[in-house]
C-alpha cells in the first residue's frame, strides 16, 4: 500500500504524545510500518506542538510535507489553520472546537481570528470539528479530549473499532482506562 501520513497538532500539554502512542499502536497491531516521530515544538511551554504519523508497507522517514497529511488531527481549531496547507487534497481534518490563545493573543499583539471552522470548510476541506473538552469533562476528565479526538478518528480509519480498543488497553495506564473508554466512546458517537 501506499504510504499514509497523519499530522497531530496541537498545544502543548494536551495529550499529543498518548494520542500518538494509541494511533501508533493500531497501526502496529495492523502489520504496517510505522514510523512516529517525537513531538516539535514547545510542549512545556503552551506552544505550538506536532507529531508526525507515516504508515504503509515500508516507511522510511515519519517526516510529513506540505500536501502529503490524509489527516490532520488538531486538538485546538487555530493550530488546524496554521498546518492546513500540510493537508493533501481529499483528507480530512478533525478538530477540536477549543480556542487557547496564544502568546501574541495573550499580550494583546494580536486578535484571535473569528469562524476558523467556517473557513476552512469554505476551502472545500472536509473538516470534523467537535466539543472535544466538554465531551472529555463529561467522561470524567478535561485531559481526556486528546481520546475523545482519537474516537472521531477512529471513523475517519478503515480499522475495527475493537483494535482501538486493544490500543487504549495498551496505552492508557489501568486507573484511567475506564474514563478513558468513555471519552473515546463519546467521539465515536460524533461522527
Amino acid at each position: 500500500m501506499e504510504t499514509k501520513s497523519i499530522m497531530i497538532v496541537g498545544v502543548g500539554g494536551q495529550g499529543s504524545l498518548l494520542a500518538s502512542r494509541i494511533i501508533g499502536n493500531v497501526l502496529l497491531n495492523q502489520g504496517f510500518d510505522v514510523k512516529v516521530s517525537e513531538v516539535h515544538g514547545m510542549s512545556q511551554r503552551g506552544g505550538s506542538v506536532v507529531t508526525y504519523v507515516k504508515y504503509g508497507d515500508k516507511v522510511y522517514s515519519p517526516v510529513v510535507e506540505k500536501g502529503e497529511a490524509d489527516i490532520i488531527i488538531s486538538f485546538e481549531q487555530l493550530e488546524a489553520a496554521r498546518y492546513v496547507q500540510y493537508l493533501k487534497k481529499g483528507g480530512h481534518i478533525v478538530t477540536s472546537t477549543q480556542q487557547i490563545d496564544p502568546m501574541p493573543v495573550i499580550t494583546g499583539a494580536a486578535v484571535y481570528p473569528e469562524n476558523i471552522i467556517d473557513k476552512l470548510n469554505g476551502l472545500g476541506i472536509d473538516v470534523t470539528a467537535v466539543d472535544a473538552l466538554t465531551l472529555a469533562e463529561q467522561a470524567g476528565t478535561a485531559k481526556a479530549s486528546n481520546v475523545v479526538l482519537m474516537g472521531v478518528v477512529s471513523k475517519k480509519m478503515d480499522f475495527d473499532e475493537a483494535v482501538w480498543q486493544q490500543a487504549l488497553e495498551q496505552c492508557v495506564p489501568a486507573k484511567f482506562l475506564e474514563l478513558n473508554k468513555k471519552a473515546f466512546a463519546l467521539g465515536r458517537e460524533q461522527v
